[in-house]
């Protein structure tokens, strides 16, 4: 392939196993006149593999406010750029999105080489529907706002797709438990493309008692099944009949929509917000 002057390349690069790189991305890297590379330690190891001697610059989240002028001059002048991630395809929860937008928006040309990607790679073998899905990357990393997050997609029904590190896996596993149920499928798949890379099939229930027994280790990619199809949708005022009926039992508004929000994968926060309407006889709002 020819390379054109004044183009940024967006090129998809091995998440782990390098035999996935593609001809055309080698092409592209060895052609360019300039690699913007998230770390050019990392990236200088694939480059020095496939024998690429191109010149790098790097390009990340904490310098993207001082190189992205410099990189758009570089183009504006005629320089053919490829911009490369540490794993996968650019832009996918990385900061290169930034790059390509700005590039779009300065009318310079963009050019997709496309490659490997986690999510992909996790859902095509993970055993859940593929034809809908929704990608969410990284979840929060508070609690309280990883939660309200999980709220918002408690009732999805398409599989979802997540990244997460090994020292929060636990602890989303145990949010995703809380505002999904336990009996929610998922697949956790570790290490993809490398030699230790495993996929965990089962309930999130079983996900936390194996890993309650295993320390997380390496990066992971959650696939989670949508709420299930065959669930009835309640309106309103059947919501708060069965809400009522819980807290008749003498239990709070806050855990009866804990309760009911398990039971029929609906968002506790907007349970607890008809809760909060329903008069009870010696009961407070609590």
């Amino acid at each position: 392939m020819d390379i054109k002057p004044g183009t940024l390349y967006v090129v998809g690069t091995p998440i782990g196993n390098l035999e996935d790189m593609t001809f055309r991305a080698v092409k592209v890297l060895q052609t360019v006149d300039i690699i913007a590379a998230e770390d050019t330690r990392h990236t200088g190891r694939l480059l020095q593999h496939f024998q690429v001697r191109t010149p790098q610059v790097s390009y990340h989240e904490h310098n993207r406010s001082s190189r992205i002028p410099e990189l758009l001059e570089e183009l504006s002048n005629g320089k053919a750029i490829a911009l490369v991630t540490d794993a996968g395809i650019p832009g996918i929860s990385d900061p290169g999105y930034e790059l390509i937008k700005v590039s779009v928006e300065a009318g310079i040309t963009v050019v997709p080489i496309p490659g490997a990607n986690a999510a992909m790679t996790a859902l095509s073998a993970a055993g859940l529907p593929t034809d809908k899905f929704v990608f969410e990357g990284f979840l929060p990393v508070k609690s309280q706002q990883r939660r309200s997050h999980l709220e918002f997609l408690a009732t999805e029904p398409r599989t979802l797709i997540f990244y997460e590190s090994p020292h929060r896996l636990r602890e989303t596993l145990e949010d995703l438990a809380e505002v999904f149920g336990n009996t929610r499928q998922i697949v956790i798949a570790r290490e993809l493309t490398k030699l230790y890379e495993e996929f965990l099939r089962g309930s999130i229930e079983s996900a936390i008692l194996h890993y309650s027994q295993r320390e997380p280790q390496g990066e992971y990619t959650l696939v989670v099944g949508g709420t299930p199809p065959t669930q009835p949708q309640l309106s309103e005022e059947e919501l708060k009949a069965e809400l009522q009926k819980i807290m008749s039992q003498g239990i709070s508004r806050s855990q009866a929509s804990r309760q009911l929000a398990k039971e029929i994968s609906f968002p506790r926060r907007q349970l607890y917000q008809l809760a909060l309407s329903i008069k009870m006889p010696d009961q407070d709002s609590h």
